[in-house]
């Protein structure tokens, strides 16, 4: 495996370029005072430095050796400890944690790009700080001013760590059906009694305390969904002082042996009347935790992405180096046996395909970030409301198909390798191993494709994705006649998404099966279209430039309208197929 260089150009580009983040930051004064350009630069360059050289190296003898469970303990594999050290010594889990609790207080664009070179190095490893970070969103919007005070500096400092707690051996998506409950206690508190499963980082050896976030039911709790609470549960018992107490009833009954992210303790929690606190409203448990699952969504998505970039790297490596055969237009090194790989169709194509869905996938996760700060530091009514709105009816997109996108981009690294991406050593199988999770986890992409189509889009009768719709049309009519490569295809694009939409649209109002059979289609169909959207961007500033790095740019712009753009048109024809042939056979007869 070749060693992970952070793409720090790729990110300055997008930055400075494309989207000016530096001047939205500028008018806002929340943002203003605190991050400029060289601000964020200087952060992503010391970041990328410390993840390259501490945590990439760890990646494979991290999945080799596996976290171990004994007794109620795991351990996590050798040198996690001491990176995850030296990684929380330098503020890095609480980048965009809040300031006035001991978060460095970055805006969520600067993290997103953290995030990526922490995945793409070791996911198993940063998978440990983001369920810490989502924690902290969730105690930071949701608990009260007494929780917040005792439990946000040490979990930002990274001295102790946050967990989820939603997912039981009867109860996945349908959390309406959980059967752990809290019963109120003479002090204020409640003691919590339950099993949880796949919890990651429930438990493990990194940081000196646990804080776990605990959906539950209290006693007269209405039934289903609107009946569940949320609870913070601590592994050590907190002192009023801060210090660490006595050991909750909180215990590790085993870990899960699992395809992939083996470094990563996956847990069944037991909590057998453990004490914990509330956190936000009784019954209003799952408006606090979907504040983390949000942050978490777009998470996972970035993990598929940096995968995908990782996957990469080591195949362009690998191509430029391995002899096989001849070019077809006769030998392009013929002082060598045989040509290096890279000069041959095929692999052309898988390169340029996961070179093209790596720099849209990249500008897309940070055109989401960005909408995320909007959302949070804008002091403009109206644009704060515009970004919430984009970022409900983005996220679905972002986690599924960011992670679809790096699955298949995985699986044309290992196709490059040939026979050796299969074999261990290189650790292209890894990389898929690893990425087949994210499709699966924080709500799989099957569910992701049904809340955008039945609750971002038939809910509100495509309001919000005729915002963005406009956004799109607005900025492809502004390019001017040398822009014709992208802008005509961008246009007959969302054109066929508009179409598709109403389609949708009607027919869900006359069989509601049409949007579950829809939903996945729909979904791709809308992800390749903002990729279209963020590459015609990408083209309009590079098109006129001179400069390897712009050359590159420009060509794989004309590579993903001309060879990927064009899948929209299958996958809109398996939409309009609708649901019918889904149910010719019965149940028995699959």
């Amino acid at each position: 495996m070749s060693d992970y260089l952070p793409p720090l150009r790729d990110m300055d580009f997008l930055f400075n370029e494309v989207f000016d983040i530096p001047g939205q930051w500028a008018r806002i004064p929340a943002l203003a005072e605190q991050v400029d350009s060289d601000t964020a630069r200087a952060i992503l360059e010391q970041a990328g430095k410390l993840i390259a050289q501490q945590v990439a190296p760890l990646n494979r003898s991290g999945d080799e050796q596996g976290c171990r469970w004994q007794d109620g303990r795991v351990s996590t594999p050798d040198g996690f400890a001491q990176a995850y050290r030296n990684y929380a010594e330098d503020g890095w889990v609480g980048v965009a944690g809040a300031s006035e609790y001991g978060g460095m207080g970055m805006p969520k664009v600067i993290a997103a790009q953290v995030e990526e070179m922490l995945n793409a190095a070791n996911l198993s490893f940063a998978l440990y700080p983001m369920l810490t970070a989502g924690a902290c969103l969730s105690l930071l919007n949701h608990a009260s001013e007494t929780l917040k005070a005792r439990f946000l500096p040490p979990m930002y400092e990274g001295r102790w760590s946050g967990s989820m707690c939603l997912t039981e051996p009867h109860a996945g998506t349908d959390l309406g059906l959980i059967r752990t409950r809290a019963e109120p206690a003479a002090d204020g508190s409640y003691r919590i009694t339950g099993t949880k499963i796949f919890i990651t980082g429930g438990e493990q050896d990194l940081t000196e305390n646990i804080i776990h976030l605990v959906l539950a039911k209290l006693p007269d709790a209405p039934a289903g969904a609107k009946g569940i609470s949320l609870f913070l549960v601590p592994k050590l018992m907190v002192e009023e002082d801060g210090g660490l107490g006595q050991a909750n009833a909180v215990s590790c009954g085993s870990i899960e042996h699992k395809m992939g992210i083996k470094a990563s303790a996956t847990c069944v929690m037991n909590f057998d009347g453990a004490t914990g606190y509330l956190v936000g409203e009784a019954n209003k448990g799952l408006n606090a935790m979907f504040t983390m699952m949000n942050y978490e969504r777009l998470g996972v998505g970035i993990q598929g992405l940096a995968l995908g970039e990782r996957s990469y790297q080591n195949a362009v490596a690998y191509a430029r180096e391995r002899l096989q055969s001849r070019a077809s237009t006769g030998p392009q090194a013929p002082e060598q046996a045989a040509d290096p790989i890279i000069v041959h169709p095929d692999v052309r194509r898988m390169l340029l395909t996961m070179k093209a869905l790596n720099e849209g996938g990249r500008a897309f996760s940070t055109y989401v970030a960005l909408q995320l700060d909007l959302a949070k530091y804008s002091e403009k009514a109206d644009e704060r409301a515009q970004a919430e709105a984009r970022v409900a009816l983005l996220t679905p997109v972002a986690k599924a198909f960011l992670t679809d996108m790096g699955l298949e981009t995985t699986v044309h690294g290992q196709q490059v390798f040939g026979g050796h991406g299969y074999i261990r050593e290189w650790g292209q199988e890894q990389l898929i191993r690893d990425c087949r999770i994210t499709q699966i986890y924080e709500g799989t992409n099957g569910i992701q494709a049904l809340d955008l189509l039945g609750r971002k889009l038939v809910a509100d009768g495509g309001r919000s994705y005729a915002a963005l719709a406009q956004e799109i049309k607005a900025f492809a009519q502004a390019l001017t006649p040398s822009r014709a490569e992208f802008k005509t295809p961008l246009l007959l694009a969302l054109a066929n998404l508009d179409d598709l939409t109403a389609w949708v649209l009607d027919r869900a109002q006359g069989n509601p099966q049409e949007i579950g059979a829809a939903a996945v289609e729909y979904l791709q169909v809308f992800g390749y279209t903002l990729y279209a959207y963020l590459w015609a961007q990408m083209a309009d500033v590079v098109l006129d430039q001179h400069g390897t790095f712009y050359q590159s740019k420009l060509g794989t712009a004309r590579f993903y309208f001309a060879r990927l753009l064009p899948r929209i048109h299958s996958l809109s024809a398996s939409v309009k197929a609708g649901s019918q042939s889904l149910y010719l056979l019965k149940a028995e007869q699959l």
